[in-house]
Parts: C-alpha cells; sequence; structure tokens
C-alpha cells in the first residue's frame, strides 16, 4: 500500500482523483530553505525528507513525500532588471500573505514541486524528480490583497494562493502542469509509480 507523507487535503484528492490507492501518514519534516540552496534543489531535499521520515517507520510500504515551493523572480529598480529569485513557501501570518501576493502580482513566477517516491526492496529505491509549472497573475490592488488574505484561503499555501480557488480569477496563463500548482504533478506521480509495479 501506498503512503502518501503529506497532510495536504489537496494532494490527498488529486490522488484519489487520479484513482490511486493510499494511505495518509504526516511526516511533519520542518520546511526549512537553505541559504544559496536552488529552488529545485530545494524542493527535491524536502520530498526526499519527508519520504524517509515515514519510510523509517514503514519500511515495508511504499512512500511518497512531496514539496511545493513558488519562485517569485525579484526585479531591481531597473525595467526587467532581474537580481535573483525568492523561494516562498507558506506565509507565517496574514503580513507575509499580503507580502508575496504583492511580489507575484502582475507577473510571471515558478512553481515547483518536488516528489519522492521509496520502495521497499534490498536496498529500498529511492525516486526524485520535480516539476515546474509557469504561472501568470494579473496586477493586484492593495484591496483585493487585503480582502483575500482576509478569507484565510492563503494560509497554508505555497506563494500565499490557491489557484484552484478564489485566486484563480487572477490567473489569466500557466504554462505547464495545473495540478503541479496545486501541489502534486499528478502525470509524474503516476508515471513513477507504474515504473514501480
Amino acid at each position: 500500500m501506498l503512503i502518501l507523507a503529506s497532510a495536504s487535503p489537496r494532494r490527498q484528492e488529486l490522488l484519489r482523483n487520479a484513482g490511486v490507492e493510499f494511505i495518509v501518514q504526516p511526516a511533519n519534516v520542518p520546511e526549512n530553505f537553505i541559504l544559496g540552496e536552488s529552488p529545485e534543489a530545494c524542493v527535491q531535499r524536502l520530498a526526499q525528507a519527508k519520504a524517509r521520515a515515514v519510510f523509517e517507520r514503514h519500511p515495508t510500504n511504499q512512500v511518497l513525500g512531496a514539496d511545493t515551493v513558488v519562485v517569485s523572480h525579484v526585479i531591481g529598480n531597473e525595467v526587467g532588471d532581474e537580481i535573483g529569485n525568492e523561494i516562498l513557501g507558506k506565509p507565517a501570518d496574514a503580513q507575509d500573505a499580503a507580502r508575496m501576493l504583492r511580489a507575484l502580482a502582475g507577473r510571471e513566477h515558478h512553481v515547483l514541486t518536488g516528489v519522492c517516491l521509496l520502495t521497499p526492496g534490498h536496498p529500498p529505491t529511492e525516486d526524485i524528480r520535480y516539476e515546474i509549472t509557469r504561472v501568470t497573475m494579473t496586477t493586484l490592488t492593495d484591496q483585493e490583497i487585503a480582502d483575500y488574505v482576509a478569507l484565510g484561503e492563503p494560509m497554508d499555501k505555497a506563494g500565499a494562493y490557491a489557484i484552484q480557488g478564489r485566486a484563480s480569477r487572477w490567473i489569466p496563463k500557466i504554462k505547464g502542469c495545473y495540478f503541479n500548482v496545486v501541489g502534486l504533478p499528478v502525470s509524474l506521480v503516476c508515471g513513477m509509480l507504474r515504473q514501480r509495479r
């Protein structure tokens, strides 16, 4: 039986909708960022840590770990002067959520999800991958941001928004896997599961 090492109701719903049978066992791993670490390395490291934490307790089960972040492109003073990227996880509070939304509004950003599938064996196999989706968000007013944050929807979402929720009205375009933005690249995960049957 597959164990999903995540308490995320969105990931659970996506797996159920895809017809994947699983049970839930949250990993409770701190989602910390390392200075200078690339977004790709970050999501893969955290997905691996979550899968390993649960696999240690259930070594005879296949375990899936996942982690999603949003990457905001930080712009300098001159138009188009990109000076780096900021990895956005879940907001710490309402003020942090508003800050994240201001950083994303009117720009394209990237959503990355790392996935790690641990399969029992001698030795166990560890398949770690990631998916990137490019998302465009419209310009938002301060009032729109304040009203959205007041709903509470942003508080447990990477980047402080839910593409499948109220924020859908602000996403005119994506390039890549939609389900990745929700929290799990379903096609990628199902392909990994097929390879490990």
